[in-house]
């Protein structure tokens, strides 16, 4: 067999790429399985050669060609490779981030087609009130019975159900449904019209279509002003068109609700991808997509790596939200990346927030995007009234003041829902001894252990630390435990005992660990069965809950004072996105801040008129980590030019995680190209550098917390 010469990005933690020889039907784009010192390796075809500078003698073949087409077009790859490039992390851990599990692990891509459930003719003539007893199931038949002989896709089924494998595992067992496989295309439904655009959404959605080639927009619309309307417009005019559309979430959590308004409002499925999908699900939907049979995409941050072959118009939902940035490994951020893909696809993309990020406002001052405003709530909405309650020397139940509750009882009585935002889970935040002044912390951070009533557990929010929650002081023996601070599992317990009448729902990580648990409690939020909610950030931002009049946020004070710079960025954007989950409907909204700092003034610096990079070190030994972090500055101190600034090394606002201690080096520019110039040959240095055994370090660009 002929074979020629192939560039090769191995899945390793590697910067740099290796020289194989391959079939002569290789292409770029192709998965190989190699061998690769002692072991194999799997890998990516970046480029084919005529001719390298290794020694023939030590050129070894490839084991196996493992794709008889390339699953990544030249652009995909060119956009990978610029990826990598920019935020200086090694080219095959970038290529194996970008495909499904299944297919960076070395497995076939599945057959085509959408994993879907349908009626057999027992459950066709079924009357789904046979099923009372068993609600879900019949839920699932209804729904099933309403839709044609295709059925429907899974993901659909669990985007309007939640999570319910095992109902459709036992209706199948009674033969009432079977699974089958949708071809592209099946499973259509008719659209649902939507509300009449206003004039400042048809004006929106006339900009984001008229611009041509490569056309950033913010789109900076209050809360409730309809911003999704744009974004359904916008995507039926370019999918009409032939082209694809991209639309990227922060969460899961609001993936199921996206996912069921684009399908009722364009007639048609959209693949989602995002971590709760099974290996075999993602790499189907990823394949279809990048195959050019899926119209609309819709998924999280990894989403944006997914290939399009017509893309035409991306969208980011909730910009700001930093769930976009990916905080371990390989640290990009989908946000950013989103305008460099429209820009090498020459689409639109349409940045989306009733907060935009300090950033995304500095560029639209600078014309690098088209500002969009939406400063109207459709029909009788109006927008809140915010009002501080001053907690200082006020008596607190459970961290509520005697206005606050009287405001909520108020407010149930007339038949509205409340909702209290408190962002910390878990019964209180400190447990401690009133005798001696013992506190229970982390034996392997620096932190203190949370405590969970609910789980009689203590709990760290780091590192994961569970420990059972001592009968005695381990210090003094003393019997006298007392918990300080509040969190929502106590606010509940204090909502319960004071608001009996009136059903209560808590919505944060601990309450909807089960799958569809989430789901659940959000219908029973939009379906009246609940008037009190709380919850965290969950609840605080693209929930549209109508009969919500009173928005409370308990303390807001923990994040007025953050050792991140960000952090008063932030807390202004939670208290417009909380405040905006009030009065969404005909009925007016208020929103109460409970806060012993009424005149705090929000101040913020630094980005986006820097740059930044943040080299991080984490070591057993904190003596090796400082030692290594300053070597790293001696090093850049030695290359770098006068744009360059450097901040420490300095410990980690939390110096010690998991049992490790951490470094932090601060390299800021007002050039970005000044920095990306001087990032490249200093990491090179680095990896020269013999660090101690167990010594960890990454570069992290852009950073957006510093933590």
């Amino acid at each position: 067999m002929s074979q020629t010469l192939a560039r090769i990005a191995v899945f390793a933690p590697l910067r740099r790429l290796f020289d194989y020889l391959v079939p002569a039907q290789a292409q770029p784009g192709m998965r190989v399985r190699l061998p690769f010192g002692r072991s194999q390796r799997l890998g990516v075809i970046v480029q084919l050669l005529e001719q390298t500078d290794q020694p023939s003698a030590k050129l070894k073949p490839i084991e196996a060609l493992l794709d008889e087409t390339p699953l990544l077009s030249a652009e995909d790859l060119a956009f990978l490779g610029w990826t990598a490039s920019y935020y200086q992390h090694p080219l095959g851990e970038v290529l194996a981030a970008a495909l499904p599990a299944l297919l960076r692990s070395g497995q076939a891509v599945p057959e085509p087609g959408i994993s879907g459930w349908r009626l057999t003719a027992a459950g066709q003539a079924l009357e789904p009130v046979q099923l009372q007893r068993a609600p879900r199931q019949q839920q699932v038949i209804a729904l099933l019975q309403g839709c044609g002989p295709a059925g429907l896709p899974q993901a659909e089924l669990f985007a309007q159900l939640g999570t319910c494998g095992g109902v459709l595992a036992s209706l199948a067992e009674k033969q009432l449904i079977e699974r089958h496989r949708l071809a592209p295309g099946e499973g259509q439904r008719p659209i649902l019209p939507g509300p009449e655009l206003n004039a400042e959404q048809q004006q929106a959605v006339t900009q984001i279509l008229a611009g041509e080639g490569f056309h950033p927009c913010l789109l900076d619309g209050i809360t409730g002003s309809g911003k999704t309307e744009v974004y359904l417009a916008a995507s039926r005019a370019l999918i009409d068109r032939g082209a694809q559309v991209l639309v990227l979430v922060p969460e899961i959590a609001l993936t199921p609700q996206t996912t069921r308004r684009f399908a009722q409002r364009l007639g048609l499925e959209p693949l989602v991808l995002h971590s709760a999908l099974n290996d075999r699900e993602r790499a189907l939907a990823w394949h279809q997509a990048s195959r050019g049979e899926a119209a609309l995409v819709l998924g999280t941050r990894s989403a944006i790596f997914t290939p399009l072959p017509r893309l035409g118009l991306i969208i980011v939902d909730e910009e700001h939200d930093l769930s976009f940035k990916q905080q371990e490994g390989f640290r990009y951020s989908a946000r950013d990346l989103a305008l460099v893909r429209a820009s090498r696809a020459a689409c639109a993309v349409v940045l989306g927030s009733a907060t935009p990020s300090l950033e995304s406002l500095h560029n639209s001052q600078q014309r690098r995007f088209q500002l969009l405003r939406l400063n109207q709530r459709p029909g009788a909405a109006q927008s809140p009234r915010l009002q501080l309650v001053d907690i200082r020397s006020a008596p607190l139940q459970a961290g509520l003041s005697a206005a606050l509750l009287d405001a909520l009882q108020r407010e149930l009585a007339e038949g509205n829902q409340v909702l209290l935002f408190l962002n910390r889970r878990g019964y209180a935040p400190v447990l401690i001894c009133h005798d001696c002044g013992w506190i229970a912390h982390c034996q392997h951070c620096d932190a203190r252990l949370t405590l969970h009533r609910g789980d009689q557990r203590l709990s760290c929010h780091h590192c994961g630390h569970l420990r059972r929650i001592p009968t005695s002081c381990p210090e003094c023996q003393g019997s006298r435990l007392l918990s300080h601070g509040v969190g929502t599992e106590q606010l509940e317990e204090l909502l319960q005992a004071r608001f009996g009448d009136y059903s209560s729902v808590r919505i944060d990580r601990d309450s909807t660990r089960r799958k569809g648990s989430l789901q659940h409690k959000l219908d029973g939020v939009r379906e009246g069965r609940h008037q009190i909610l709380i919850g965290t950030q969950m609840l605080a931002k693209g929930h549209d809950f109508p009969e919500v009049t009173l928005v409370a946020m308990v303390d807001v004070d923990q994040g007025l004072f953050g050792a991140d710079f960000r952090a008063t960025e932030r807390m202004a954007q939670l208290i417009t996105q909380v405040a905006g989950r009030a009065g969404r409907a005909e009925r007016p909204g208020r929103v109460l801040i409970q806060t012993r700092q009424p005149d705090h003034p929000l101040l913020l610096q630094l980005p986006p008129f820097s740059h930044q990079a943040l080299l991080r070190v984490d070591a057993r030994d904190s003596r090796e980590a400082e030692t290594f972090a300053q070597q790293a500055l001696e090093l850049g101190q030695t290359q770098a030019a006068p744009a360059i600034e450097f901040w420490g090394p300095a410990p980690a606002a939390m110096e010690r995680r998991a049992g490790r201690h951490r470094q932090q080096l601060l390299l800021q520019s007002a050039s970005r190209p000044a920095l990306q110039a001087f990032l490249g040959p200093w990491l090179s240095r680095l990896e020269q550098l013999k660090p101690p055994a167990g010594l960890r370090w990454s570069i992290d660009v852009d950073p957006q917390e510093m933590l």
